[in-house]
C-alpha cells in the first residue's frame, strides 16, 4: 500500500507534509551516501525521517499533553534537521539544500501553531 492510498494523509496536512519531506530527505541523503558523505548523510536522515514518525505517533497519543510532548519531539527534530542541512549548505562539496529548508520551515510554523493551539485549550 502507498502513501497516497492512506486517507489520514490526504486529510491531515502535517502528516502529508512531513511524510514527503521525509521521502525528499531519504532521496537526499541517497545523493550523499553515493558522493560518500555518509557522516552527515546518516545524521540528516536519521532527523528529517524522525519528524514524520513522532508527528504520526502523536496521532495516537494517550492523551493532549502526550500529543504536546510528541509534537514538540517532532520540533526538536526539525531543529536539528535544519541543523545539518545548514552545515550542507556552508560547505563547498554538498549539494544547496535550500529548498529543504524551506519545506521544514512551513513544517515547523505548522507544528508550532499546533503545539500553541493544543496548549491554550488545555490550559483553559
Amino acid at each position: 500500500m502507498r502513501f497516497t492510498d492512506q486517507p489520514a494523509y490526504k486529510e491531515n496536512i502535517i502528516l502529508k507534509l512531513t511524510f514527503e519531506f521525509a521521502v525528499e530527505i531519504v532521496r537526499f541523503t541517497e545523493g550523499l551516501s553515493k558522493n560518500r558523505k555518509f557522516v552527515i548523510g546518516d545524521q540528516l536522515l536519521k532527523s528529517g525521517t524522525s519528524i514524520g514518525a513522532n508527528v504520526k505517533e502523536s496521532q495516537n497519543a494517550e492523551s493532549k499533553k502526550d500529543f504536546i510532548h510528541k509534537l514538540k519531539i517532532a520540533l526538536k527534530e526539525a531543529d536539528e534537521t535544519e541543523y545539518w542541512l545548514l552545515i550542507c549548505n556552508e560547505v563547498e562539496s554538498y549539494p544547496n539544500t535550500n529548498h529543504l529548508i524551506k519545506k521544514l520551515t512551513e513544517i515547523s510554523k505548522i507544528l508550532t501553531k499546533i503545539v500553541s493551539t493544543t496548549t491554550n485549550k488545555l490550559s483553559k
